[in-house]
């Protein structure tokens, strides 16, 4: 069995992007409980609590805009499978806050994993 470089490019460069979305996060006050949370329904890259809401938070790392933006790459599917998940992890955790919502995050970097772009997009409306 061989690997295939672009796939495990693209998984480098999404395992970067959370990394830095995390860290966006937190210096904005959210307090990260967890990293790729995974479920039969999907997975969540980043479950956190912002004041008083469950945040589930999609990251969408691109190294380039010539397909588009990260952002325009998340589809309405996409979403209502962080939706389903959200719900289940939610289900599963009935001490954290009843509050429920989806942000985006969306990075574009450079050659060398510098950070070109970000954009945060809290309340993602499905």
């Amino acid at each position: 069995m061989s690997l295939n470089p672009l796939s495990l490019h693209r998984s480098k460069v999404g395992y970067v992007g959370e990394g830095i979305a995390a860290n966006f996060l937190r210096k904005k006050g959210y307090r990260i409980l967890e990293r790729n949370f995974k479920a039969r329904y999907g997975e969540i890259d980043i479950i956190a609590i912002d004041k008083d809401t469950l945040v589930f938070v999609e990251v969408k790392t691109r190294t380039g805009t010539q397909f588009g933006t990260p952002e325009e790459a998340i589809t309405p599917w996409k979403l209502r499978e962080v939706a389903k998940t959200a719900e289940f992890y939610a289900s599963l955790h009935p001490e954290l806050p009843q509050g429920l919502r989806i942000d985006v995050v969306g990075i574009v970097l450079g050659p060398n994993d510098e950070v070109l772009s970000l954009q945060h997009t809290p309340n993602v409306m499905l």
